[in-house]
């Protein structure tokens, strides 16, 4: 995949199009032209576009009207409007109501430049580098997930405390170390705390130390970087009010101490999988807290959501995990692969890495084939249990198995033992696929 930033240009005059896409392309940039709103909204699912470049007064749907549409399905894609009869209210409409900027015509290829260059960071690229250099863990080519990047590469900028909502095995901790890494912080330190699994003592002490230089906590840990609160709907209601108190106070003491206040310089990132706004309303969450943590809230989609990543995400699994537990598996077959990818995973990527995990450990061969992938997405308790009549014909099989292994693949023999007669026990044999020569081969191989 091309690391260089994908520009839309939309105009109806196809000469102006092309002197655009010319200019736009010289400097590097991946270019695609549409000659009417109509046409972009089709592409735009297509190319994914880094930045949309819109003509004002075009026929049906007009630049403004496609930048609504546009940012209904898209809301962190930059909108550049120009236009030769543009005013200047309409200009400043056009800002207030989110478009990046309003060029007047004709452009100065300089000042259009500019334009993207300061508009790109915006949809994550820049300068012709990845996107997602900062969130290098997070692997997707979901439409659904790019929008999260994008609007978490915004919040990434800021200073701003961030709620990260999923549920369970969704990735929150890949993404909180991904806003970290993306911030004006990722030079400090991230520190990650689960508010869950451990009783309120404990816990109050992993967050505001004793004073000691042992136990300095880890708020005054994260000095300068990010502090990561883990299910945080279990942090204990005592606790709640403290960090409350801090984080509106922008400082804090440690437990036990009466010295000065030590300011408070850290980003706070939570995460849940509960719904907290229901939380506050039932009591069991304080109201002040949920606003001070919750700035700016990202959502999560489950993998069913997002069922474009299953595939690259099972074979980064695989490769990572064989790497270091069993080399010499190296794939999926592909009717293995494909029941992967229709499975439901209501444990999300959690479940997926560690199907993978076993089917790799327990991998008898360099291919995963489809019946591993099927035992495994099954659990044991809710295998469904054979028919009588398929539980009869298995066994069937097995008890001429082990009469022709005993014979060595005489027949005459193995109809003695099974008191049967020889043309009885050639159908018996034809209906279960078995050939008296597969046990010859094997009686010499075992001598």
């Amino acid at each position: 995949m091309s690391n260089k930033a994908k520009i839309l240009l939309v105009d109806d005059d196809e000469g102006l199009l092309q002197l655009l896409k010319m200019r736009i392309s010289s400097v590097g940039y991946i270019v695609d032209t549409a000659e009417s709103g109509a046409s972009c909204l089709q592409k735009i699912d297509i190319f994914e576009p880094d930045l949309l470049i819109s003509d004002l007064r075009m026929d049906e749907i007009d630049g403004m009207t496609l930048f609504e549409e546009v940012r209904q399905r898209r809301p962190y894609l930059p909108v550049i409007i120009i236009s030769a009869h543009g005013t200047i209210p309409e200009a400043v409409e056009a800002t207030q109501k989110g478009v990046f900027s309003f060029l007047p015509k004709p452009i100065e290829k300089e000042t259009l430049f500019k334009v993207i260059e300061k508009a790109l960071p915006q949809s994550g690229k820049e300068n012709g580098q990845s996107p997602k250099a900062w969130a290098s863990e997070i692997l997707t080519q979901s439409p659904v997930m790019q929008e999260v990047l994008k609007k978490a590469k915004l919040v990434a900028q800021s200073e701003s405390h961030v709620l990260i909502r999923g549920d369970a095995g969704t990735g929150k901790d890949i993404l909180a170390k991904a806003l970290h890494a993306g911030s004006r912080r990722n030079y400090g330190p991230f520190i990650s705390v689960s508010c869950s699994h451990q009783d309120e003592e404990a816990l109050n002490l992993e967050l505001f130390g004793d004073g000691t230089r042992d136990n300095r906590g880890a708020l005054a840990l994260a000095k300068g970087g990010s502090i990561f609160l883990k299910e945080i709907d279990m942090l204990p209601s005592a606790i709640q009010g403290k960090l409350s108190r801090v984080l509106d106070d922008r400082g804090f003491r440690a437990n036990g101490s009466s010295g000065h206040q030590a300011n408070l310089d850290v980003r706070v990132i939570s995460a849940t999988r509960q719904d907290l706004a229901r939380e506050v309303q039932d009591g069991a969450f304080r109201e002040d807290l949920y606003y001070l943590i919750n700035v700016i809230s990202i959502g999560l989609p489950a993998l069913s959501e997002r069922r474009e990543d299953i595939s690259i995400l099972a074979k980064h699994f695989l490769q990572k995990i064989a790497s270091r537990n069993r080399p010499r598996v190296k794939t999926f077959s592909p009717k293995a692969l494909e029941l992967i990818c229709q499975a439901n995973w209501p444990g999300n990527i959690r479940q997926l890495y560690t199907v993978i995990e076993k089917l790799v450990v327990l991998a008898t061969s360099s291919v995963i084939s489809e019946g591993s992938v099927r035992d495994q997405l099954i659990p044991d308790d809710v295998k469904p249990q054979p028919s009588l009549a398929d539980a009869k014909s298995e066994f069937e099989r097995q008890y001429l198995i082990q009469v022709l292994k005993q014979a060595k693949g005489n027949v005459s023999q193995a109809a003695r033992a099974a008191k049967r007669n020889r043309t009885d026990f050639y159908k018996l044999m034809a209906r279960h696929n078995l050939q008296p020569g597969q046990f010859k081969i094997s009686s010499v191989g075992s001598q």
